[in-house]
């Protein structure tokens, strides 16, 4: 590209219709002229952006723009890609780590690991955040990172212990089977939904085996632990019917498996609230308790924290990894501080179950989500009902 083109394309006005032109521009020249090009319109166009009023439409095509030149990058295969990408958010996001994590969700997704070396490089403009979130993006995916060349010395490296990721094992567990995991194009995202469908009928469960009166243990910070994978559900500003329910509870003594369902009606939970009668045992109802894998929860929970709720409230895969742990060691009653394989060690030991059911509280469109985790002596049972919609 020469001086003059350059120029050209530096002062054109940014409108919707303009940003498109140079999107289309970008993807030619990318095969023409290779990343660099891309990368050089991004990071000519970043000081513009800077004194763009914020919120003005000059500044929303601006971020439009930039984002298809990080994703035409980062999702397209080819010789230096990667450098071009990191030079390019160095231009335009250089302090963004919520951005940091979605790029890192492109990168695993689309690039091959031997070409992610450039991330882990001395002297490399690519923030401590970006690193942390790829490499556990690679860890979902399988690639062994503590073996692999241009990864492996940062990954193994003590100077990152005191991240939030750090936390977790940089191989994956036994629950963490199958993540649904996204696909990225250029022009968009796909994701699956594991969640069970909101109108499943179940056996009728008797509820005349109630045990004793549970005593409830639920404190703000227990809460907040369970809740961690879901929190997105709730928080987020464009999830306003985002509701979470985290509890805990004691019994005197062990619960058998057939009197856990009228034990969770018992609780007075207000998931459960206005349920309705129940028909006859025999017959299908709307609510229901079945027992599942702690892989199957691990699976809703990084389901939910990755990819979020109806609106773009995904906290994507490192960090989604992260929020399902939280969740899950919770659930199994073990303390947030405790190491990754007493984690497992307590999941394992657990007995995991989903139930649904047909009330007010849930929405019944898609994200729905009610978990429960019995403890190995059968006397703590920990609850967490999400809903959501759009």
């Amino acid at each position: 590209m020469d001086d003059a083109e350059l120029t050209k394309l530096m002062t054109t006005p940014m409108t919707d219709r303009n940003a498109r032109t140079l999107e289309r521009l970008a993807r030619r020249r990318l095969k023409r002229d290779g990343a660099a090009f891309v990368a050089d319109l991004g990071v000519g166009l970043a000081p513009r952006h800077r004194s763009m009023p914020a919120g003005s439409d000059a500044s929303a095509a601006f971020d439009d723009l930039f984002d298809h030149l990080v994703r035409l990058l980062a999702v397209t295969r080819g010789p230096g890609h990667v450098g071009e990408l990191l030079r390019l958010l160095a231009a335009g996001r250089p302090d963004d780590p919520e951005h940091d994590r979605y790029v890192a969700s492109l990168l695993a997704s689309c690039q091959r690991p031997a070409d992610l070396a450039p991330v882990y490089e001395e002297g490399v403009a690519a923030s401590e955040e970006l690193r942390a979130c790829l490499l556990h993006e690679l860890v979902l995916r399988g690639v062994p990172v503590a073996e692999t060349p241009g990864i492996a010395s940062w990954a193994t490296s003590p100077h990152w212990r005191d991240h939030p990721l750090a936390a977790l094992p940089l191989v994956p567990a036994e629950p963490e089977r199958d993540p649904d995991l996204p696909a990225y194009s250029v022009d968009g995202s796909s994701c699956g939904f594991p969640y069970p469908d909101p109108e499943d009928r179940y056996p009728a469960p008797r509820l005349d085996a109630a045990p004793a009166a549970a005593v409830e243990t639920t404190t703000a910070a227990t809460a907040r632990a369970v809740a961690a994978a879901v929190a997105n559900w709730a928080e987020h500003p464009e999830e306003p019917e985002g509701r979470v329910e985290a509890r805990t509870f004691a019994y005197p003594e062990p619960l058998e498996p057939g009197a856990l369902p009228g034990a969770l009606v018992a609780l007075g939970l207000d998931c459960l609230t206005d349920l309705g009668e129940l028909p006859e045992p025999g017959r299908k109802s709307a609510f229901g308790v079945v027992p599942v894998e702690a892989a199957e929860v691990w699976r809703f929970l990084f389901a939910a924290s990755s990819t979020g709720g109806a609106y773009d409230s995904a906290s994507y895969g490192a960090y989604g990894r992260l929020h399902a742990w939280r969740s899950l060691a919770a659930l199994a009653g073990v303390p947030p501080d405790a190491p990754a394989s007493e984690v497992e060690a307590h999941v394992r030991a657990c007995t995991w179950y989903r139930f649904g059911a047909a009330t007010p509280w849930f929405h019944r469109v898609v994200w729905d989500l009610g978990v429960l985790a019995l403890s190995p002596d059968r006397r703590r049972l920990a609850v967490l009902a999400a809903t959501t919609t759009d």
